[in-house]
Order: structure tokens, then C-alpha cells, then sequence
């Protein structure tokens, strides 16, 4: 009976097949061998933020006090900074390095705060519903918390010095305690939180050194218009050319070509031209955003990799059956083959994520060329290089908000690049890897081969065509007489223009693919760059990021010229006693120069008149503030010749006449005199 029943029941394969996969008593998951745990170091997050808000606070009451007791003391100062403006960012010649430094220290701060689980150091254990909200306070609270270092390097005060080495100091030691009581923490990965300070302690340490050594140094005195370089400038610009007939020699033109492309994208600083502070924040903060969207991608990303690979055993074996997928007979070579495929998943995410990075920085210092470049136009006159029409170069509403906004604006946008750039290389390298490379090195699942076989014959002819197309045409369609090129056998390019009509049709489906797939990868390479529009010229105002650029470059050249920065500083030595160019112009007036010049006086004199003529056309605005065009006869001709040096684009020779016509004024050899003075002095 015993015997029939067990007949009748039927056989538990998976008992025997499947032992620890079905049954009820399967062990449980093992845990990871390594469980973080929260961290809480010794120095306390909470505590340290309101005793560095109190000393930064006390700081700030310090350097405001000093500041007004010295605008006091010393009556009219040259657009000195002050408590209440401490960052001048038309400033080209104060030390870029600091505020530099403090920019980087917020960005990195703000975005570590924001995939942090506390927003904000004054909560632990953050309520779900109030951590959106924490999180917008931070971004207002950051910038206000570090503003002090801000203020303490621009101020050129040894106090400030003295107080922003005490607050760098504070942060950064702190920071450094934190991170060595817990180098580890459970958020997103163990070293996560370790790797994301980096900056931020690079920032702090640089800060400390730099407000060390301008303590020692000493404050430097000098100001925006009594700086070196605007006349540095200007005399670059007057400098003579060297002329273009000098023996260079020939290279073949593929060697130069090799040569000339990493030139190409290499930024070197030149001597006679700064960029604009903002220009250098943003590429600093690009910088930065582009460390850390690599760390976040490869953490959020490898880690996950390496545990599923370590999570691979012989039960993947019995669920790929189960769904139908056999990759071996045996059980441990179907593991290895597993095993294998995730390393090369691995591999594949990091040369994307490697490539992009590349790319990035390339972008990035691509972008600094292009930068100095379109300045440069700017400033001689050249506005149809960078805008699609003809405007004025003056601030407005909506340029000042570009102003303002274009650093945050690119590094938002070369993370965003690099998030999509890596997403498609990793496709273009799964595609190459497991569609081409492994086939082809095991000799098995050749699917891409075997596709390619079949439709052998349509691409032999479309290569066939394209190839009689391309010889026809040089040799039989084309001919050369006299040094001139003209169609010939007219007749038989119209009769092969008819027959090849629709291969051709097919070649144009391919070429349309291929016109798709050359602009998305166009576009997502120098999706980072605002430099360039990423649509057509006629368009291009349509581009947000384009147009962000050219209002920021509008209100940057209006207002930070070099030429118009030395005449302006030649203008304010006027109006100041004591300074070399009154004195010489004291002497001018009581005429105790010579009343019948020398040669060398005469050539000095036309070329100081010349240098004069070349700042008013290069800023055209001022030519109306000269003294002898404000009388009623005058404003009409001041128009002519605004015009006639608007047309100039930077050539003198088309004010000529108007400053012949004008030599008999009072005020012409002041500035004259004022060039000369400003030129020796430097």
C-alpha cells in the first residue's frame, strides 16, 4: 500500500535539482561584510556653526568700523571698498586667487548640503516634510555664513587679513577634526563624505596660507585706475607690429595641423590681457561642479556594481534556466561568464565616465579661449562676431540679470552635460563591447556580422555608387583650362544624374541619419559651453545659455574696457593736486616748456595726440564729454564724428579731420599732457 502510494506521488525534482532555492529552510541573505554606522564627531556640527556665526558677526562689526573711521579720516578716496561693497567684480586687478578660493568653498559646501540627509547643522534627524524647505534656507545660508572671508580679502586692510586667517583657520581645522573622528559615513557611499570635503579643505587650506602671507606682505594700496595694466594695455595696442615678411618655415600642412590642435586647447595666460573676475569664477566653479558630478555619478553607480558581483553564485545558474537563458552547461562556468559580463559592465561605466570627464575639461578650456577671443572683438569694435546684428554695448535690465546669473547658469549646465554625455558613451561602449569586440574575440553570437551578411549586397552597391559618383565627377564632369574649372560632358552628367536618381535617394536616407546623429553628439559634447549656440546663427537668440553669454559680455565690455579704463584714469589725475600729469600741466600753462619744440618734442607731441584720438574712437561715449563739445556749435559735429568713429571700428584715421579742426582748444593738451605723464610714470 505504502509502495502503490509512493508510485502514485509524483517526483520532487526540485528537492533534489534545487535544494536550497525552493526549500522552506534556505538560509537567510547573509548581510554585507560591512555595515556603517552614523558617526557623530566629537566636535559638534550644531555647537561650531553658532560659535563661527558669533566670531564672523564680530568680524564683520570690526572691519565696519575701521571702514568708516578711515573713509572719515581720509575724506575722498578712488571708489575705495568698503563693509557694505566689499567684492568689486569690475575690478580686473585685485587678487583674483581669494575670491576665487571662497567661491569654490560655497559651491562645494552647497552641494554636499544638499544630497546630505540634514540640510542644515542645526537639525539632526530632519523631518521628511521640513527637509525641502531646510534645503532652500541652506542655499541662502551658506553664501551669508562664508561672506566674511569675502569681505576680509577685499578690503586690503591688515586687520582683515588678520581676521580671515582666524576664520579660515577655524573652518578649515574644524572640518579636518570632523573628517578624521568619521572618515565614513552610510549616506550614498562609506568614503563618500570623505572625498565631497576635498575641495572644500583645498579651499580653507589655500585661504589660510594666502591671508598669512598678505598679513606679512602688508595691504596693497593701489586701486582699480591707478593699476599698471589698463596703460600696459593701451601701449600693446600702439605698439609697433613686427612685420609680416620675416622667413618662416614651411611645414607639410598636416604635420602643423597635428601640432596647432592641442594649442588649440591649451589656454596660456598672456601678459597684457587679464580676464574679467567673473570670467575666472565661473571657469573655477565649472571646475569644481565637474569634480563633483564625476564623484557623484562613479559613487552612485561602481559601488552598486561590486555588490552584485559579489552576489553572484550558483543560484543565478537555476534563475536563468527558469527564464529560459543558458549560457553553459555547467553551473560554474555560467557564474564565471556573469562574473565576467558585470566586470566588463564596470569597465564600460568608467571609460564613459573618464571620457566625459575629458571632454569636460577640454570644453572647459576650449571655453576660456573662446572667452579671451570674444572679448577681445568686443573691445576693438568687431560686434558682428559674436551678435547676430548690430547693437549698442550698454547695460540693461535684462543684461545685469545674465550678469549675475551666468556662473551659477554654466556650472548647472556642464553638470547636466555630463550626466547625459555619460549615459550615451556608456551605450556607444556597451554597443562596442558586447556587440563587437566579444563576438568577434570568442567567435560566438556574431549577431551584428550576421545582419551585416545579409544585406551584403545593398551595401556593396550603395559603395559602388557613391565611389562612380566621386570619379565620374573628377575625371569626366570637371575640367580645368587656364587656370579656371568648368563642367564638361553635360550630357552624360544629366543622363547619370537620372539613372543613379534613386541610389541616391537610399545614400540621402543615410546621410539624414547620419546629419542626426552628428548633431546630437555635437550638442552633447559642448552642451557645457555658452560660448557657443548650440542652434543655427539666425536663431541663435533663442539659446538661453548663448544669450545668457552675450548680455554678460554686453555689460562686462561696457564697463571694464581697458582703454576706457586708462582715459578715465588720466581724468581723475587731472582733477587731483600734486600728481605728475597737473604738474606738467602746470608747466604748459605758465609756458615754461619751449615755445618752438625740437623734433623729438614735435614726435612726442603727435604721438600723444594719435594715442588721444585712439581712446576716443575705441569709446565714443566719452567724445562728447570733451570740453569744447559742449557748446551748441559743437554737439553737431560731435555726432559726425561719434559716427565717423563708429564706422572706424578702431582705426584712427577716420577722426582725423574733426581733431585738426579742434587743436585750438584749452582742454586738448591737458589730456594730451595727462597720456604722457601716466605712460612715464608707469
Amino acid at each position: 500500500m505504502n509502495q502503490s502510494a509512493q508510485q502514485s506521488e509524483p517526483f520532487d525534482y526540485s528537492y533534489y535539482e534545487y535544494p536550497d532555492w525552493y526549500s522552506n529552510n534556505a538560509e537567510p541573505t547573509k548581510p554585507p561584510k560591512e555595515v556603517i554606522l552614523p558617526c557623530d564627531p566629537v566636535a559638534d556640527d550644531k555647537i561650531f556653526h553658532i560659535v563661527i556665526l558669533s566670531l564672523s558677526l564680530v568680524a564683520l562689526l570690526v572691519l565696519a568700523f575701521l571702514s568708516r573711521k578711515n573713509k572719515l579720516c581720509e575724506g575722498f578716496t578712488r571708489g575705495a571698498s568698503s563693509i557694505f561693497s566689499p567684492v568689486n567684480f569690475l575690478d580686473q586687478t585685485q587678487d583674483k586667487s581669494l575670491v576665487l578660493a571662497v567661491f569654490g568653498l560655497v559651491f562645494s559646501k552647497l552641494a554636499v548640503s544638499v544630497i546630505a540627509p540634514d540640510p542644515l547643522p542645526f537639525y539632526k534627524d530632519t523631518p521628511p516634510h521640513l527637509k525641502e524647505y531646510l534645503k532652500i534656507v541652506s542655499i541662502f545660508y551658506y553664501p551669508l555664513l562664508y561672506c566674511p572671508l569675502l569681505v576680509c580679502s577685499t578690503l586690503q586692510r591688515r586687520t582683515g587679513y588678520l581676521l580671515g586667517t582666524l576664520l579660515s583657520f577655524s573652518h578649515g581645522a574644524v572640518l579636518l577634526w570632523q573628517k578624521v573622528d568619521c572618515p565614513k559615513t552610510p549616506e550614498l557611499y562609506k568614503f563618500y563624505s570623505l572625498l565631497a570635503s576635498l575641495p572644500q579643505l583645498l579651499c580653507l587650506f589655500f585661504l589660510c596660507v594666502r591671508f598669512v602671507l598678505l598679513f606679512v606682505k602688508g595691504p596693497e594700496h593701489e586701486q582699480d585706475l591707478d593699476s599698471s595694466y589698463y596703460t600696459e594695455y593701451v601701449k600693446e595696442l600702439l605698439k609697433k607690429k613686427p612685420s609680416s615678411s620675416s622667413c618662416v618655415s614651411d611645414q607639410s600642412g598636416l604635420v602643423q595641423r597635428i601640432l596647432e590642435l592641442p594649442k588649440s586647447y591649451i589656454y596660456v595666460p598672456e601678459k597684457v590681457f587679464r580676464f574679467p573676475l567673473k570670467f575666472s569664477v565661473g571657469a573655477f566653479v565649472s571646475f569644481v561642479c565637474i569634480y563633483h558630478t564625476s564623484l557623484l555619478l562613479i559613487v552612485l553607480v561602481v559601488p552598486t556594481l561590486h555588490i552584485v558581483r559579489a552576489g553572484i553564485d550558483e543560484n543565478m545558474f537555476y534563475l536563468m534556466m527558469g527564464f529560459g537563458i543558458v549560457l553553459s552547461e555547467d553551473r560554474q562556468e555560467t557564474v564565471q561568464i556573469l562574473v565576467y559580463y558585470t566586470w566588463l559592465l564596470e569597465v564600460c561605466y568608467l571609460c564613459a565616465m573618464t571620457l566625459s570627464i575629458v571632454v569636460s575639461l577640454l570644453m572647459l578650456m576650449k571655453s576660456m579661449l573662446q572667452h579671451r577671443s570674444n572679448l577681445r572683438a568686443l573691445y576693438r569694435g568687431d560686434m558682428c562676431e559674436i551678435f547676430s546684428r548690430h547693437k549698442a554695448l550698454e547695460p540693461s535690465p535684462g543684461g545685469v540679470v545674465c550678469w549675475m546669473g551666468l556662473v551659477g547658469y554654466q556650472a548647472a549646465l556642464y553638470s547636466l552635460g555630463m550626466v547625459l554625455q555619460t549615459v550615451v558613451f556608456f551605450i556607444c561602449f556597451l554597443f562596442l563591447v558586447f556587440l563587437v569586440i566579444v563576438p568577434v574575440f570568442y567567435g560566438r553570437n556574431l549577431l551584428m556580422f550576421e545582419q551585416a551578411a545579409h544585406t551584403w549586397s545593398a551595401w556593396v552597391t550603395l559603395i559602388l555608387v557613391t565611389v562612380l559618383q566621386h570619379v565620374t565627377a573628377k575625371f569626366m564632369f570637371v575640367k580645368k583650362e587656364s587656370g579656371t574649372t568648368d563642367i564638361d560632358n553635360r550630357d552624360s552628367l544629366f543622363l547619370l544624374t537620372y539613372l543613379l536618381f534613386l541610389v541616391n535617394s537610399v545614400v540621402g536616407l543615410l546621410v539624414s541619419m547620419w546629419r542626426i546623429l552628428i548633431s546630437a553628439v555635437y550638442n552633447l559634447i559642448h552642451m557645457g559651453r555658452t560660448d557657443l549656440s548650440l542652434l543655427h546663427r539666425t536663431s541663435q537668440d533663442y539659446d538661453p545659455g548663448y544669450w545668457f553669454y552675450t548680455q554678460f559680455l554686453s555689460v562686462e565690455v561696457s564697463q571694464t574696457h581697458p582703454v576706457m579704463k586708462s582715459f578715465c584714469g588720466l581724468l581723475l589725475d587731472l582733477m587731483m593736486d600734486g600728481g605728475r600729469a597737473a604738474h606738467k600741466i602746470q608747466q604748459v600753462e605758465e609756458g615754461l616748456q619751449e615755445n618752438r619744440p625740437n623734433a623729438a618734442v614735435l614726435s612726442r607731441r603727435i604721438r600723444r595726440r594719435w594715442r588721444l584720438l585712439f581712446t576716443l574712437v575705441n569709446n565714443p561715449s566719452l567724445l562728447g564729454s570733451r570740453k569744447h563739445f559742449q557748446t551748441p556749435s559743437g554737439q553737431t559735429h560731435a555726432a559726425h564724428a561719434a559716427h565717423a568713429a563708429h564706422a572706424a571700428n578702431g582705426t584712427p584715421t577716420a577722426n582725423t579731420g574733426s581733431r585738426k579742426s579742434q587743436a585750438g582748444s584749452r582742454k586738448e593738451p591737458e589730456l594730451e599732457v595727462a597720456v604722457e605723464a601716466k605712460t612715464e610714470e608707469q
